[in-house]
């Protein structure tokens, strides 16, 4: 029997499909982990020589945020601004 007690790290977005925003603690410290390491790469990996290495890392790091907030976030569904 699933616990109705769920705490979602991100909210749905309103309009749309997908997750807005962090609502804990949590999605705050993975949100900005995220951007960290965006930043990170940008210094490593810089995009200018050749982006073929920095795009590949961003893609990465966007299917792992995708795949928390998936987890972690409310079911995704498309909202039409009524809910």
């Amino acid at each position: 029997m699933p616990s109705e007690n769920v705490r979602y790290w991100f909210s749905a977005k309103r309009y749309g499909w997908g997750w807005g925003l962090p609502i804990t603690w949590e999605g705050w410290i993975v949100l900005l982990g995220f951007i960290g390491l965006v930043a990170f790469g940008a210094v490593i990996l810089p995009p200018r020589p050749s982006p073929i290495g920095f795009l590949a890392y961003i893609g990465v790091l966007s299917v792992l945020l995708i795949a928390i907030c998936w987890w972690k976030g409310e079911p995704p569904k498309w909202r039409w601004g009524g809910e």
